[in-house]
C-alpha cells in the first residue's frame, strides 16, 4: 500500500517518461466526482508532427483534443482530477493505481511487445481499437476482431474489483486477451483464466501472456470444460463454443454460481438430432427449416433452464449477421432463487426433445 501522493507521482513519471503507449484515468475516489467518467491519452502523428491526443468521456459525447507531447499542464490537471484509478502504459511496462480509503494500490507489469500505432483517423466507437498493438501479438483477423468487440459491449457494467473471469473454451484467446485488457484498462483489479481443452494451446497462450506482460494475471489452462478445476469465477465468458461444449459452460457457471454469463453458442447439432428421430412436421420436414428451427429452440431452452436454476436472462444479437451468422448472445445475471417453469417442461414435451444442458445440470445437481 502507497500513499495517495507517491502513487500520483510515480503516475506523473510515467507519463511523462519517453514511450507513452496509452494512459486511462477513469472512476472516482470516495466523496469525490472527477469532471469526466474517463480520460483516455495517447500518442498521435499529425501534419505539425507527434501530438498527444486527450479523449475525456462525459457519458454522452466524448471531446477531443490535442496537446504538445509531455506537455506537463495536461498532466498536472489529469492529475488533479479525483480519479479512482490509472492505468499508465509504456514501452517500459504498465503501472496501475488504484485509489483506496488508506492511500493507493500500484501494481507494475512487464513491457509490452509492441509500439503503438500513431494513426490519427482511427475508426471510432472500438473499445478495442482494432490498431490496438495487442492485436500485433495475438492475432486474429478483422471479422474476428469485431466480433470479440461486440462481444465486449455486453460485459455487465455494475462491476467491482477484484474479478475472477473464465474464458470457457477459449481457443487461441482473442476473447480472453480483448477481455482482459478491456477491463483493466477500466482501472479493475481482474484476473483471467482461458480453459481450452487442447494442450499446446495452453503452452501458446501461456507464451503470449508471458510476452504482453500479463503472465501474473492472466493464466490458461488444459481440460474439459466439464472437468476442469479453476477458482470459481465472478464471470464466465463463452464465444461460439461448439455444439454442447457451450452447454458445458452454463452448466459449470451453475455450479460455481457465477454472477454473470456470457455465452455466444456456435453450431446446435444436438437438438437438431433429436428432431430428425420424429416424425416431420411443417417446422423439421425440410432441411434448413429445421436447423434454424433447432437454433431456437436449443436457446430458448437453454435460457429457460438458466431461469429454473436462479438466473434473469436475455438473449440478444451481439453483431450484425452480415459479420457471422451465430450472433445470438445469451446473458445471465444470478438472482438467486430457483423456481420450476412448467412452460419449460411443456415445450421439452411437445417437441420430444432433452436438451444436453438439462441432462449436464442434473448430473451436478
Amino acid at each position: 500500500m502507497a500513499s495517495l501522493e507517491d502513487a500520483l507521482t510515480e503516475i506523473r513519471a510515467a507519463l511523462l517518461r519517453p514511450g507513452l503507449i496509452r494512459a486511462v484515468g477513469s472512476g472516482q475516489r470516495r466523496g469525490a466526482t472527477p469532471s469526466c467518467e474517463r480520460v483516455t491519452l495517447r500518442p498521435v502523428a499529425v501534419k505539425a508532427g507527434e501530438r498527444w491526443q486527450v479523449v475525456t468521456e462525459d457519458g454522452q459525447r466524448p471531446t477531443t483534443v490535442l496537446v504538445p507531447v509531455g506537455d506537463e499542464a495536461t498532466v498536472g490537471k489529469l492529475l488533479a482530477e479525483p480519479f479512482g484509478s490509472w492505468v499508465v502504459e509504456t514501452v517500459d511496462g504498465t503501472v496501475r493505481l488504484q485509489a483506496t480509503k488508506k492511500g493507493a494500490i500500484v501494481h507494475r507489469s512487464g513491457p509490452p511487445a509492441a509500439r503503438p500505432s500513431l494513426e490519427h483517423d482511427r475508426v471510432k466507437g472500438h473499445l478495442l481499437d482494432p490498431g490496438d498493438p495487442l492485436f500485433d501479438v495475438i492475432g486474429g483477423n478483422a471479422a474476428k476482431r469485431r466480433q470479440v468487440d461486440a462481444f465486449l459491449r455486453h460485459l455487465p457494467t455494475d462491476i467491482s474489483a477484484p474479478l475472477k473471469v473464465a474464458d470457457l473454451g477459449c481457443g487461441n484467446a482473442y476473447l480472453t486477451f480483448a477481455a482482459y485488457a478491456y477491463l483493466s484498462s477500466l482501472g479493475l483489479d481482474v484476473s483471467l483464466t482461458g480453459v481450452d481443452v487442447r494442450e499446446d494451446q495452453r503452452e501458446r497462450n501461456t507464451a503470449l501472456a508471458e510476452k504482453l506482460g500479463w503472465g501474473d494475471r492472466v493464466r490458461f489452462v488444459a481440460g474439459t470444460i466439464a472437468d476442469v478445476q479453476i477458482e470459481p469465477p465472478d464471470i464466465v465468458l463463452a464465444l461460439h463454443a461448439c455444439d454442447t461444449a457451450t452447454d458445458d459452460a452454463l452448466a459449470r457457471a451453475v455450479r460455481w454460481q457465477s454472477k454473470w454469463v456470457l455465452a455466444a453458442p456456435c453450431c446446435h447439432k444436438d437438438i437438431s438430432r433429436q428432431l430428425r428421430q420424429h416424425k416431420p412436421g411443417l417446422l423439421t420436414a425440410h432441411g434448413i427449416l429445421r436447423e434454424r428451427f433447432a437454433d431456437v429452440l436449443t436457446d430458448a431452452l437453454r435460457a429457460g433452464l438458466l431461469r429454473e436454476n436462479g438466473y434473469d436472462v436475455e438473449v440478444v444479437e451481439f453483431i450484425d449477421s452480415a459479420h457471422t451468422p451465430r450472433n445470438a448472445l445469451i446473458r445471465a445475471v444470478l438472482r438467486g432463487s430457483s423456481e420450476s417453469d412448467p412452460e419449460l417442461a411443456a415445450l421439452m414435451e411437445q417437441w420430444q426433445v432433452t436438451p444436453a444442458l438439462s441432462h449436464k445440470l442434473a448430473a451436478v445437481s
